[in-house]
């Protein structure tokens, strides 16, 4: 009898245990009801905010100056070229790929990529980041493919032509076309002609005519067949000078770029310098005040470190330097636009 009591006390418990379990459902329901009352909307409603927070204020304030001129030129590495390291030491054994060099340098001078380089970046920027000169001389001979031998083109070139991005929109199509593969060193005009100096290089694509004249004048650069002399000029954009669009110094309203420097300078505003011997570098100090002295030598700008800073790097680098110090910088046009286009990201 106890027996059946305790069996009939356990079904009882048993039946109280289910019944408590038939009522559970609604508890467990309260997770998948949960991303109803979900955070998830704030970062949604957070998001334009930090959008917002990335666009640029480093503004173009001086434009189309004459003085602002900027032209891309590009000379093939003349193999019996008096090779020499930094130090000046002869350096020997070097060895100049001239057939990939040639293709490379009558490629660009072609009607094809003459009418790419025109219209890079119109579709996407809405101007034009480069231009073809005038009475350009246009290519229209036969362009070498490459073999085992000539496959690899090493190119030394300035910076604003690989952060512009025109370089890399062009070079696939001429690699898909003949077969060869370029190797772009991309530095300020400078670094770029010393790199080829040093046999480091089969041809350079640079922006700086006076450095570019003393290349050839020293015996390295060559003439391409096809072509009448060593510097090859065949595009050009502007420099622009920009700086936070508060402007502090009143750039936009002065009359010219030298006057818009001698403003800068007055005032002591911040000012991003390449400081690497590039074509834009060169630029800057022809428009500085002569009477300031600014040169490439660093004793030269030693007692205006309070706003003049010489960043030695590339372009890209002292674009993101200018805004974060919302500081006035010069720049080619075409990089410039790239920033702006990625939001100040380089």
């Amino acid at each position: 009898m106890k027996k059946i009591v305790s069996l009939l006390l356990v079904l009882a418990m048993m039946l109280g245990l289910v019944a408590c379990g038939a009522s559970k459902p609604a508890e467990t329901q309260a997770p998948t009801e949960a991303p109803v009352v979900t955070e998830a909307p704030a970062p949604a409603t957070e998001a334009p905010e930090t959008e917002a927070a990335l666009v640029v204020d480093t503004m173009i304030l001086k434009e189309a100056d004459d003085k602002m001129l900027n032209t891309y030129s590009a000379i093939a590495v003349n193999a019996d070229a008096p090779f020499v390291d930094a130090d000046g030491n002869a350096v020997s054994d070097v060895y100049v790929n001239t057939a990939g060099a040639d293709a490379l340098i009558q490629w660009l001078l072609s009607e094809d990529a003459l009418t790419m380089a025109g219209e890079y970046g119109v579709a996407e920027y809405g101007e034009y980041l480069f231009y073809v000169l005038e009475n350009v001389p246009t290519y229209t001979g036969e362009i070498a493919a490459a073999t085992e031998e000539t496959k690899t083109i090493r190119l030394s070139t300035t910076t604003s032509v690989k952060d512009s991005g025109l370089l890399g929109y062009l070079l696939p199509a001429f690699e898909d076309a003949y077969g060869y593969t370029v190797e772009v060193q991309s530095a300020g005009t400078g670094k770029a002609i010393a790199a080829a100096k040093a046999g480091n290089a089969d041809l350079i694509l640079v922006h700086s005519k006076s450095q570019e004249e003393t290349f050839v004048a020293d015996g390295f650069g060559r003439i391409v067949d096809g072509f009448e002399a060593e510097r090859v000029s065949f595009i050009y954009n502007y420099f622009v000078l920009c700086g936070p669009s508060a402007d502090p110094a009143g750039v936009a309203a002065a009359a010219s770029v030298l006057d818009a420097f001698a403003a800068i300078a007055d005032g002591k505003h911040a000012f991003i310098s390449r400081g690497d011997s590039s074509g834009t570098h060169t630029k800057e100090l022809q428009l500085w005040p002569a009477e300031l002295g600014i040169a490439k030598e660093a004793e030269s700008f030693a007692a205006y470190a309070d706003w003049y800073v010489s960043a030695n790097t590339g372009m890209g680098a002292c674009l993101v330097m200018a805004e974060e110090m919302g500081a006035y910088i010069l720049t080619d046009k075409a990089t410039f636009l790239t920033f702006v286009a990625n939001d100040g990201v380089m």
